[in-house]
């Protein structure tokens, strides 16, 4: 469809677009000198005919200065230099010009009463002149956009075609609404085609993370089920002592494992059915969050403070805060040592902190005194033992709206949740 690069085509539409108005910009002045000078004859032919029989001309020459109109004698006197010399009241041009006679200089008088336009007839002039100095002026820059829109059309065209694409819902599909064959081979069919292929690549790996997550989360939790059964079927037989504490260590061991597949595929997904939009409370998620992770306080003597200042609830993906919120829970028990306590756990309006202690040993692996923890500061605190889900915990309110801060001392930790 276009032979010439966008930039050719640019660069001929602009000098098209310039030859145009310097042609039409030359007839404009040609037309003025030529109406001008027709205006001048005319006049000149006027003035002799209302004369007639007597001609008149309108030059004279003068080699005496005491020769001259008497409304240019006093000027005369003061020994003007040569040139040309206007005298709008009096109607006259006068050219001085050097000669041989005793005054050294003689004046040719040009009387250009009856020849040169009335004010009003000037003004009039002028209104004609700023009309076609308009009219030129619009259809130049008419001419312009036309020229530039037609330059610019097949990236106007493209951008149309992008802006339709719903970013939020890519299909594999998608690629095919660009068609960069229609644009031909130069820098925007160039630009088409690098679209295509990035839309077609990611349309190809959102069907594999759909196919993936689809699968991993069967795969996942069915051998998690089957242990769970398994688990049920040994309760109901006689166990001693020693065994029912293998069992509870197989089962926390379990729930974990479960939690930690919940998390990541929650993470792995790109959506998830509206649950994103969904309202839940909070306070009974952190009530379960508590419960599931109590065992970690056994023989601790620790206490946990559970201080309701409000009853809120907040939208988002009540997944994914119950595992932001176990994750925390989790932390909070595991490095919280014995007759280290209370755990405070707050909840408020918009608001939900949970503060520990801890010891020295535990803060100098993070490697430092006091902090507030970005994303990878988290990341490298998770493998020097903050937990596995402080960075996953922050990726998780990202994707809800939320804000995550970490904050710890010499003595305290402290995890919040903002919505």
């Amino acid at each position: 469809m276009y032979r010439l690069s966008l930039r050719k085509r640019i660069a001929i539409a602009f000098a098209l677009c310039v030859a145009v108005l310097s042609v039409a910009w030359g007839f404009a002045f040609f037309a003025a000198m030529r109406l001008t000078e027709d205006h001048v004859l005319q006049k000149q032919l006027q003035r002799a005919a209302e004369n007639y029989p007597a001609l008149t001309t309108n030059l004279r020459a003068y080699n005496d200065a005491g020769n001259l109109p008497a409304s240019l004698k006093e000027w005369a006197q003061t020994n003007p230099d040569e040139g040309v010399y206007e005298f709008a009241t009096e109607e006259l041009h006068v050219a001085v010009i050097a000669t041989n006679n005793p005054q050294g200089r003689a004046y040719i008088v040009f009387d250009v009463a009856g020849i040169e336009d009335a004010s009003s007839e000037d003004w009039w002039w002028l209104l004609v002149i700023t009309s076609v100095v308009g009219t030129l002026g619009i259809v130049g820059f008419g001419l312009g956009l036309i020229v530039m829109r037609r330059s610019i059309a097949p990236v106007a065209q493209l951008a149309k075609v992008v802006a339709d694409i719903d970013l939020e819902n890519l299909s594999a599909g998608d690629h095919k609404r660009i068609e960069s064959s229609q644009f031909g081979d130069d820098e925007i069919g160039l630009l088409a085609q690098t679209i295509e292929k990035t839309l077609e690549r990611i349309g190809e790996f959102v069907a594999r993370e759909r196919y993936f997550t689809a699968s991993a989360s069967h795969e996942l939790r069915t051998p998690i089920t089957v242990i769970t059964g398994a688990l049920e079927l040994l309760e109901q037989s006689d166990l001693s002592a020693a065994d029912e504490k293998v069992i509870n260590r197989v089962r926390r061991a379990t729930l974990d494992m479960k939690t930690t597949i919940e998390m990541f595929l929650c993470l792995a997904r790109e959506t998830d059915d509206g649950l994103y939009d969904e309202k839940f409370l909070v306070e009974p998620l952190v009530s379960q969050a508590i419960d599931q992770q109590r065992h970690l306080l056994s023989g601790k003597s620790v206490d946990v403070e559970i201080e309701h200042r409000a009853t809120p609830s907040i939208c988002g993906h009540p997944q994914a805060f119950a595992i932001a919120v176990n994750n925390l829970v989790r932390n909070a028990f595991e490095h919280t040592l014995a007759g280290q306590g209370p755990i405070k756990i707050l909840i408020k309006e918009q608001e939900l902190l949970i503060t520990n202690q801890v010891s020295a040993l535990v803060i100098n692996q993070a490697g430092a005194e006091e902090r507030h923890m970005s994303i990878e500061a988290l990341s490298h605190a998770s493998s020097q033992g903050y937990g596995l889900g402080l960075g996953i915990v922050q990726r998780l309110c990202e994707r809800n709206g939320w804000s995550f801060s970490f904050h710890a001392d010499a003595a305290h930790v402290a995890a919040r949740i903002l919505w």
